[in-house]
C-alpha cells in the first residue's frame, strides 16, 4: 500500500492540464482544514471550491470496485473506512461552506474540468453551482 501514489495520480495530471489550460488557477494537495493527514486534490480556495479525484479501487465506486479474496475481512473494513472517511471529510467542508466536487478515476479528464469549470466560473459570478 506505501508504493500507491496519493498524489500526481494520472487522472489528477490529466485534469490539472485541461484546468490550467482553459486559464483556471488552483492549488494542489492542499491539507483539509481542521482534519489532519486529509488532503484535497484540487483546490480554489477563494471560491472554497474542493475537488477530489478518487481511485475506483480504494474508494469503492459502485461500478469498478474488486474486492480481494485473500484477506477478505480485513480489505472490506479497510476499505468502508476509507469510503467514511470520505464521507466525513466531504460533510466537514460543506459544514465549513465549501463545495465538494467528487470524481472517479475512470471519469473522462475532458468531462470532470468541463463540470469543475462550470462550477468554478458560476461561483464567481454568483449564480447556482448544480
Amino acid at each position: 500500500m506505501s508504493r500507491q501514489n496519493s498524489r500526481d495520480t494520472a487522472p489528477e495530471v490529466a485534469v490539472r492540464r485541461l484546468l490550467h489550460a482553459s486559464g483556471l488557477r488552483y492549488r494542489v494537495n492542499v491539507p483539509v482544514p481542521g482534519l489532519p493527514r486529509r488532503t484535497i486534490d484540487i483546490v480554489f480556495p477563494k471560491a472554497k471550491i474542493a475537488v477530489f479525484l478518487d481511485g475506483c479501487f480504494w474508494h469503492g465506486c459502485p461500478q469498478h470496485a474488486t474486492h480481494p479474496k485473500a484477506n477478505a475481512e480485513w480489505w472490506r473494513a479497510k476499505l468502508d473506512k476509507n469510503m467514511a472517511r470520505d464521507r466525513e471529510t466531504t460533510a466537514h467542508l460543506e459544514a465549513d461552506g465549501w463545495i465538494v466536487l467528487r470524481f472517479w478515476e475512470h471519469e473522462s479528464p475532458e468531462v470532470v474540468a468541463l463540470s469543475v469549470a462550470r462550477v468554478k466560473r458560476a461561483v464567481a459570478l454568483g449564480l447556482p453551482h448544480d
